[in-house]
């Protein structure tokens, strides 16, 4: 991999990830760009004791442009986009609507190819560890910054999750805190190695669910299930069988071998719902251990905490989509429509 750092006219960072040593990147931002003036801000809730990041600038960011006013399209003649060149293989931007700025940490697009056309799905494996590779990178890179305390690589695909790019892409979010997802993670992995004697709560619910009905994937270094008590109708766990706390710990053979689990399990999302359905949306997230300190969480280490990826739909059988009402939303406590077997199941039938 070779990787590229420039800026863009208004002097946001952009960065090329070539899969040829010898790419040369010297094509400059042509755009008479002013620069990003942002009023992103993060407020704590002192009932619920999160965060709540407010960026009132968001509002005017470019939403379902036509695809040939597509910003993540390389630039192509008079027609200028957010890559100033004009082809590329993966490139990351610092986004021009960050959620998260400056103190309040900050906010990156990844495109995964430059065919406007493609999916995740469709990219082949040595582009996709290129797009594992600039996520792994971007996670060392961001954990540097000093008021950047958990790195979020994720990917929103499909209208319904409200996508207003078409363009192949993910971002990734550097918080300045650590988000309460994680920390309810945490708290769970402090009780369990208080009340096991040290045993890792990670290990235990990997073990039992390899042992169990819900595998979906498995290959030597990865496995692949539906979690016992998953929120979504479709829901699927991606774990490395050996437990890190980053996407930085995975070593080699874990590297080459995440292309082929995820690109199938990818392309088994697109066939749930069976042939000629529209493409299944999805959030696709890699969880990892924060950077900053962990005193909250009694007894617990970052090495404690397993890095994963969950993907789940939103879609609940063939036209119909899973709304967060009230108990959900008002509360937190889903209903799931689809017994995680029968998602487990539907996942291997629908094998390529």
């Amino acid at each position: 991999m070779k990787k590229t750092s420039t800026r863009l006219a208004d002097g946001r960072e952009l960065v090329y990830y070539d899969l040829r040593d010898d790419t040369v990147r010297d094509a400059v931002d042509r755009r008479p760009l002013e620069r990003t003036v942002t009023t992103s801000e993060v407020r704590r809730d002192p009932l619920l004791g999160d965060s709540v990041a407010v960026a009132s600038h968001r509002q005017g960011r470019i939403y379902h442009p036509p695809a040939d006013e597509c910003p993540l399209c390389p630039s192509a003649g008079e027609r200028l986009s957010e890559i100033p060149d004009s082809s590329y293989d993966v490139v990351v931007f610092e986004n021009r609507f960050p959620s998260l700025a400056g103190d309040s940490g900050r906010c990156e697009v990844v495109c995964f190819t430059s065919d406007h056309n493609a999916s995740f799905a469709d990219l082949g494996e040595e582009q996709a560890r290129l797009v594992l590779d600039a996520w792994t990178d971007r996670t060392s890179e961001l954990s540097h910054l000093p008021s950047v305390e958990q790195v979020f690589c994720f990917e929103n695909r499909g209208a319904e999750i409200g996508v207003t790019l078409g363009h192949p892409h993910g971002q990734v979010y550097a918080y300045p805190f650590t988000t309460p997802r994680t920390a309810l993670m945490l708290r769970q992995v402090a009780a369990h190695k208080e009340a096991t004697g040290g045993e890792n709560l990670f290990d235990a619910v990997l073990e039992e669910e390899l042992a169990g009905e819900r595998v979906v994937l498995e290959g030597e270094h990865w496995a692949a299930f539906v979690p016992y008590a998953a929120h979504w109708p479709y829901e699927v766990h991606l774990y490395p069988k050996r437990r890190v706390p980053d996407l930085l710990g995975l070593d080699e053979a874990a590297r080459t071998e995440f292309p082929q689990l995820y690109l199938e399990l990818l392309r088994r999302f697109d066939r749930i719902f069976g042939i000629g359905e529209p493409p299944t949306p999805y959030i696709a997230a890699w969880h990892q251990a924060p950077f900053g300190q962990l005193e909250d969480f009694e007894g617990v280490v970052r090495d404690d905490f397993a890095l994963h990826l969950e993907l789940f739909t939103i879609r609940r059988t063939s036209g119909k989509l899973k709304f967060l009402a009230g108990s959900e939303s008002g509360m937190n406590v889903f209903i799931n429509d689809v017994p995680p077997e029968r998602a487990a199941q539907r996942l291997r039938e629908v094998a390529s």
